[in-house]
């Protein structure tokens, strides 16, 4: 008996679990879907430039924000002593700490070559004025060991950087 109540409820649990995969895909769909024009909706109103499109390949619904790259690049003003451009340096890193704890700063580091480009920051703000103070207002920058050049960018929302 224990036998039979037992293929019961297994047979039970299954039939119960069984959803189709096309009505599991439409669903998540639905629900990706309403996520990223909550999403483009929020972002919007914050007055970020945002765009969307359909991937022809997977029918996901891509939603591409502007950023703004600031190049960090040799400044005029190199001259420093080694303790006034380490002290510099420490400013520098509160600063880019500062601006990520802000959430203004999505990525940035230096570059590992000894060009004129030394770095990069990734800004995720609204304009590229707001961009471009912020990059300016860094004591790298106010030094003169740094200056700035900044571009605009695009990159799709929610994907990893691998």
């Amino acid at each position: 008996m224990n036998k039979y109540i037992c293929v019961f409820f297994i047979i039970i649990f299954c039939f119960s679990c069984n959803k189709t995969p096309e009505k599991t895909a439409e669903k998540e769909a639905a629900t990706v879907q309403k996520s990223a024009l909550q999403l483009k909706k929020e972002l919007v109103a914050k007055g970020f430039k945002i765009f969307d499109y359909v991937d022809e390949k997977t029918k996901d619904t891509m939603l591409m924000q502007q950023y703004f790259i600031a190049f960090l690049k040799k400044g005029e003003n190199r001259s420093q002593s080694k303790e006034v451009a380490d002290s510099l340096q420490g400013l520098h890193m509160a600063h880019l700490g500062k601006m990520y704890e802000l959430g203004y700063a999505d990525i940035s580091g230096p570059f590992g070559d000894d060009g004129d480009i030394r770095g990069i920051t990734i800004y995720n703000v609204p304009t590229f004025e707001m961009a471009d103070s912020l990059a300016n207002s860094d004591p790298m920058v106010k030094a003169g060991r740094l200056k700035i050049e900044m571009h605009p960018w695009w990159a799709a929302k929610g994907f990893p950087l691998r």
